[in-house]
């Protein structure tokens, strides 16, 4: 039985690569791979819906007693919860960072 981590998967695996951390040219600038952050962030927000849809189909398969390791369901159901904790942290800082924005005088 191999465990694959929580962070090889869901909404953090599309925020790990980002370009430019950790180097940059001689010039000290930000390396552009040409992906940009909306990319990134639809990216994302696909891997928590593939992960959700992961976790409804073996809630699916629990209860018509398809399922024949419940633990597999536990796992994927946890990584749902803690993808989507995340989403609506990350929602919230944007919409915060937005409103602190726009209460800013010119």
């Amino acid at each position: 039985m191999s465990i694959t981590p929580i962070t090889g998967s869901g909404f953090v695996s599309g925020l790990t690569n980002v370009a430019g951390v950790g180097g940059g040219d001689a010039a000290g600038g930000v390396q552009c791979t040409g992906k940009g952050f909306g990319d990134m962030v639809s990216k994302a927000i696909d891997n928590v819906q593939q992960t959700q849809a992961t976790a409804d189909d073996l809630a699916t398969k629990a209860a018509t007693g398809d399922l024949t390791d419940v633990h597999d369901y536990m796992l994927a159901a946890t990584q749902a919860s803690v993808t989507t904790e995340l989403t609506v942290a990350v929602r919230n800082k944007a919409v915060e960072a937005f409103n602190d924005i726009m209460r800013m005088q010119v």
